[in-house]
């Protein structure tokens, strides 16, 4: 504890934003960690089991699995389609474009204050290396090297590096975490829009069934 509260104080007056671009990245890292954990281990075992009973025409227990999931994008989109009176296959799609649309603000929700925090932190970390740098340069004195001088010297120098080291490492922390967040998020549309597709050609075979079954009769 006394080392992590030396080193804040080395670091001089950017350490504070520093600490407080830390603190937010851990409580929404933790925050997106248990939203991406809860979708990751449901969403793609309640989309199979979907399918199945859609694929079954059991629709009526489709919707009720869906409304069971309903915490998750991918039950939201579907059940926008699936809880339609009789769409046409253009209803049908439009339904499932516009709720995923919909759902796209919440998955990725929080990424630009990870941007900024990204992109804020080596800037501040250079901030303090420019100050620890003039205080170095206002407390070195070339007629009287020692001393006091050589002290106020060492503590800008001190101040310019661990403010730089401290930017970086809160960049690049916050980096790791949004990259990984971006790639479930790509990997989850990408599921979410393979399974929309497969209902909406199984829905367009039905469809043009029962129209086709109807001009005959």
């Amino acid at each position: 504890m006394n080392n992590a509260i030396g080193i804040l104080k080395a670091g001089g007056i950017v350490m504070i934003p520093l600490l407080l671009f830390s603190i937010t990245a851990i409580g929404l890292i933790i925050e997106r960690s248990r939203y991406w954990s809860r979708i990751i281990k449901r969403q793609p075992k309640m989309m199979q089991r979907v399918l199945m009973l859609y694929q079954e025409n059991d629709v009526a227990e489709a919707i009720a699995v869906l409304k069971k999931n309903i915490d998750l994008p991918a039950a939201r989109i579907l059940l926008a389609a699936l809880s339609l009176d009789r769409p046409t296959p253009e209803q049908f799609r439009l339904a499932m474009q516009a709720e995923a649309q919909a759902e796209t603000p919440g998955m990725k929700r929080f990424t630009n204050i990870f941007d900024v925090i990204v992109g804020l932190s080596p800037l501040f970390g250079l901030l303090g290396t420019v100050l620890g740098l003039i205080v170095s340069f206002a407390s070195l004195n070339l007629g009287n090297v020692g001393g006091s001088q050589t002290a106020g010297v060492t503590g800008g120098i001190s101040e310019a590096l661990v403010s730089t080291a401290a930017g970086l490492v809160v960049a690049i922390f916050n980096l790791f975490a949004v990259s990984i967040f971006r790639g479930f998020f790509t990997r989850q549309s990408a599921l979410i829009q393979e399974y929309a597709n497969r209902f909406e050609l199984i829905y367009s075979r039905r469809y043009e069934d029962q129209h086709l079954s109807r001009f005959h009769s």
